[in-house]
């Protein structure tokens, strides 16, 4: 990759994340960091407002923005592959707003590109989410962008019915099926709920209704607490 290409590259993983580690930048360009570093700081010596240190991580400042973007062919039909197999097993909002939003992109390719995208031989016939769990879904993502708590009537694997109040963290895709990772109130620890074995969601009205992120029942937290082996153990939220 021309160093040209890879400055370039490094200003799109930044600014599509929140913090980027110089370690996840060194991965991602197969790079050293010492080659990230020094790439940054030669950003920044241009003018791009990149924001952060070594160590701790990198983002953009406020205001900057780079020209529209092309895509090639190959990129084109990514997009359009991927839309087509999200929105299956999206929320209903979310599968329109992703639709819409790749009809701007196809709108702005060059006639080839597009013709490509379109072309593309990959489909996802309608067999995904039931209904009331695409519904369940949109409620729980909603929830996690407002922090807003949540009432639930679930129902494990040993049929067993529960009434939980959780803090929503995130919602979690396995191929089949979807979870709820969440700090539960009622257990007072992390755990997971698959969304087929929900049987009521709603959201906690009034003040008590929304919640701020506290050390220990942050997303960040239920990530590093949750071992690949414990992840099967929390799956149905019986424990």
């Amino acid at each position: 990759m021309r160093r040209a290409d890879r400055l370039f590259q490094i200003v799109q993983f930044i600014r599509g994340r929140r913090l980027t580690t110089a370690a996840l930048l060194a991965q991602r360009l197969e790079v050293s960091e010492r080659t990230i570093y020094r790439d940054v700081a030669d950003l920044q010596h241009q003018g791009v407002p990149v924001e952060g240190e070594a160590g701790v991580g990198y983002r953009l400042g406020r205001g900057f923005d780079l020209p529209p973007l092309m895509f090639t062919a190959d990129e084109a039909r990514a997009l359009v592959a991927s839309v087509r197999m999200a929105q299956v097993w999206q929320d209903p909002a979310l599968a329109q707003a992703s639709q819409v939003a790749l009809g701007k992109i196809l709108s702005v390719l060059p006639p080839a590109a597009r013709a490509a995208a379109q072309s593309m031989a990959i489909y996802a016939p309608p067999i995904g989410l039931e209904p009331g769990v695409q519904a369940h879904l949109q409620i729980l993502r909603e929830a996690v962008q407002d922090h807003r708590m949540l009432k639930v009537q679930y129902r494990d694997a040993k049929e067993e019915a529960t009434e939980r109040i959780l803090r929503p963290l995130g919602c979690f895709y396995w191929g089949k099926v979807w979870t709820l990772a969440a700090w539960c109130e009622t257990r007072n620890d992390f755990r997971s709920f698959r969304l087929d074995r929900l049987l009521e969601v709603q959201t906690v009205e009034g003040k008590a209704g929304h919640f701020k992120d506290e050390t220990g029942k942050t997303l960040a937290d239920y990530l590093r607490s949750t071992a690949p082996p414990r992840i099967q153990d929390r799956l149905d939220g019986t424990a």
